[in-house]
């Protein structure tokens, strides 16, 4: 076999019977159908699993709420120094009461 009878009969490809055309449409249309049936079940749970998410955390209450009691117990009204915060300087008065302080 020489080449130029090989390009001759790439060139000219053989002609399809309409038959094998019309089945092979009907499976593929079968085939575009089932996947179409496919993506809206799909999207269907998508939908569905992220209203549960959101049902689901609706139904807490996020409250932060932190109360913290210090005590300072320094003579002449030295600095406060919080372990556990980040909340660091002077006081403003020698007892956080505002009481006078004993002597």
């Amino acid at each position: 076999m020489d080449c130029n009878s090989c390009k001759e009969k790439k060139k000219a490809a053989e002609p399809v019977p309409y038959i094998a055309h019309e089945s092979a449409m009907a499976r593929q249309e079968r085939t575009n159908k089932r996947l179409w049936i496919v993506v809206i079940i799909l999207i269907a749970a998508l939908i569905l699993s992220n209203a549960a998410w959101i049902y689901r955390e609706s139904r807490f209450e996020t409250v932060v709420t932190t109360t913290q009691d210090v005590q300072q117990d320094t003579e002449g009204g030295g600095t406060n120094n919080f372990v556990g915060g980040d909340a660091y300087g002077t006081s403003e008065s020698e007892n956080n009461d505002n009481e006078t302080p004993s002597p």
